[in-house]
């Protein structure tokens, strides 16, 4: 009866524990072809799609507790480079994700979230011109060798999201 009370509590306490996500990005690392799609003008009632391609390259530092994002890509808008830092907090068992693109030369400000069940969600505030918004960013894994980003405003509290970023990545193969 002991040993039975042992192990379930052992369970309940691993099962409550928060989970190790220090490693969530790993799938990611290496170079990937990416065909991008954003709003030319977000939140403005246009829905004028900018298509993009070129390539995204990701690099971990840290021993994996944080990771760099490098996306150069092309399309009839122009050229985009963007960079990303992303730091896990193992003490909140999170990522924040910071943006920059060569553009604007400063850190956006930080989404926040975490991986469960393989898909991560984030969320945080920033301003777009003079109004706050709220940010959501979701990374899916499509399966070994692609990836969905999706990026979505919104500009009441979260009541709607309008998605006006979306990335798929695949893998670039080693020859």
């Amino acid at each position: 009866m002991k040993l039975a009370f042992l192990c379930l509590t052992a369970t309940m306490l691993a099962s409550s524990m928060p989970r190790d996500g220090q490693r969530d990005f790993d799938f990611e690392l290496g170079v990937w072809k990416t065909q991008l799609r954003r709003f030319a003008r977000p939140l403005s009632g246009s829905k004028t799609w900018v298509e993009y391609a070129g390539t995204t390259t990701v690099r971990p530092i840290w021993n994996g507790r944080a990771n760099l994002v490098e996306l150069e890509v092309d399309g009839p808008q122009g050229h985009l480079e963007g960079f990303s830092l992303r730091l896990y907090n193992p003490d909140a068992h999170q990522w924040s994700l910071n943006f920059a693109n060569s553009a604007g030369g400063t850190l956006s400000p930080p989404v926040f979230g975490e991986f469960r069940d393989g898909r991560g969600e984030f969320f945080g505030q920033d301003m777009l011109g003079a109004r706050a918004i709220l940010v959501r960013f979701v990374i899916t894994p499509l399966g070994p060798d692609s990836i969905r980003y999706e990026q979505a405003f919104s500009d009441n509290a979260g009541r709607s999201w309008e998605v006006n970023w979306i990335t798929t990545d695949t893998r670039v193969k080693d020859n």
